[in-house]
C-alpha cells in the first residue's frame, strides 16, 4: 500500500504530547530499504557504536562544580525513540545508527599508578565528546527524482559545546526530522525540520521539545521542494562558475558576502563536489555536461559527510537552502545570481 506522504495530512498536528490526529496516520508500504547497500550517514573521523555500548561501557560526564550529571548520549537517543514511536504509532522504527568521535579516556582510582600497557579493561573509563545518531522509519518512503528516500530523524550531541567546568546549566542538543536518500544514505534536512540549538534544563524539557519538532514538521513542503530541484539544471559552464565562486566565497569582503546566499562547505568539500561531478555513479553530469539541481544538492550532502559531527547538521541544512537559492538564481533573482555569473 502506498504511503500518502504527498498529502497535506503529513503535516503533523498535535492534540497533546502523547497523541496526534487521525489525519496524521499514514498507511504502510513494504520496506524497500533492504535492497540498498548500507553506508554511513556521516564519515569524517567517526566510528559506529551500538546503543548498548553507550549504556554499558561509557561513563556519564558531570558538571564539575556541583557534580550534577549531564543528559547522557543514550538518554537523548532513547527520548527520540520514545517521541517518534508516539508520533508514528503505526510504524516500526529502525535500530538507531550511532556514530561517535573524540573519545575521552580515564581510569578508575585503584589503577592510578599502573602503566598504560598494564591497564585492564575494567580499569579504563571512556566517554565520547561528540555523538550523532539517526533512526529511519522504513515504511514511510517516497520516490524523488529517480531516488527512493525514507523518513528519518536523529540528532547530535557535542559536549565540547558545554561548559562542564561550571555548575549545571542549560544543555544543548541538535535534532532533525527529514529524509534519507537510500541510494547514497545522504541526509536531506530542511530548516523546517531542524533545531540547531535546543537548550533544555532536563529530560522532560528535552522530550517536549522533540515532540513539537516532530509534530510541526511539514513533510509535504519538504518533498515538494526536493522535487522542484529536479526541474532545474546547470550547464557545464554554469557548474564551473559555481565551483570557482564557491572557492572565492570565504574571501569576499563582509559587506559583499552579506548580500548573497551563505555557503558553509569548506574548500576540501568543494573539491569533492567538483570531483564527483565527473565520477559519482549516481549524481554525476549527463553526457552533455549538464547536471540538475537534485544531483548538485546530493553532491553537496555527499561532500558534507566529511564534516565533524558538531558541524554536520548545520552544513546539511545549508546545502538544502543553498540549492534552493540556485533555483532563484536560475529564475532571474539578482540577489542569488552571484555564484552563477
Amino acid at each position: 500500500m502506498e504511503v500518502q506522504t504527498t498529502l497535506p495530512s503529513m503535516q503533523l498536528k498535535a492534540v497533546n504530547s502523547t497523541s496526534i490526529t487521525e489525519q496524521a496516520v499514514v498507511e504502510s508500504k513494504p520496506d524497500i530499504t533492504a535492497k540498498y547497500e548500507r553506508k554511513p550517514f556521516i564519515e569524517a573521523n567517526t566510528n559506529e557504536v551500538s546503543l548498548s555500548h553507550l549504556k554499558q561501557d561509557c561513563i556519564i560526564p558531570v558538571f564539575s562544580k556541583d557534580n550534577e550529571k549531564t543528559i547522557a548520549h543514550q538518554e537523548f537517543i532513547e527520548i527520540a525513540q520514545h517521541c517518534a514511536s508516539k508520533v508514528f504509532p503505526h510504524h516500526q522504527l529502525s535500530l538507531p545508527e550511532v556514530r561517535i568521535s573524540h573519545q575521552i579516556k580515564g581510569r578508575i582510582p585503584s589503577a592510578i599508578h599502573k602503566p598504560v600497557k598494564e591497564l585492564l579493561d575494567h580499569e579504563k573509563t571512556i566517554y565520547y565528546e561528540r555523538m550523532a545518531f539517526m533512526i529511519q522509519i522504513p515504511s514511510i518512503t517516497e520516490h524523488i527524482n529517480g531516488n527512493d528516500i525514507a523518513l528519518t530523524l536523529g540528532g547530535v550531541r557535542a559536549y565540547n559545546q558545554e561548559n562542564l567546568y561550571s555548575k549545571k546549566s542549560f544543555e544543548k542538543f541538535n535534532f532533525f526530522v527529514g529524509f534519507q536518500n537510500l541510494v547514497c544514505c545522504n541526509m536531506c534536512v530542511s530548516s523546517d525540520g531542524y533545531a540547531g540549538e535546543l537548550k533544555v534544563d532536563g529530560i522532560e524539557n528535552l522530550q517536549n521539545k522533540l515532540f513539537k519538532i516532530l509534530q510541526k514538521y511539514n513533510a509535504e513542503k519538504h518533498l515538494q521542494t526536493m522535487r522542484q530541484l529536479g526541474d532545474y539544471g546547470l550547464s557545464e559552464h554554469q557548474f564551473a562558475q559555481l565551483i570557482g565562486k564557491a572557492r572565492l566565497y570565504n574571501y569576499l569582503p563582509k559587506k559583499e558576502r552579506s548580500n548573497i546566499p551563505e555557503l558553509l562547505l569548506n574548500d576540501g568539500q568543494v573539491s569533492t563536489v567538483a570531483k564527483d561531478y565527473y565520477q559519482d555513479e549516481s549524481f554525476c553530469r549527463n553526457d552533455d555536461g549538464d547536471i540538475n539541481l537534485w544531483k548538485v544538492y546530493n553532491l553537496f550532502t555527499q561532500a558534507n559527510k566529511s564534516s565533524y559531527i558538531d558541524t554536520f547538521l548545520d552544513r546539511n541544512v545549508n546545502a538544502f537552502n543553498f540549492s534552493k537559492s540556485l533555483v532563484k538564481a536560475l529564475n532571474g533573482n539578482e540577489n542569488y545570481h552571484w555564484f552563477l555569473s
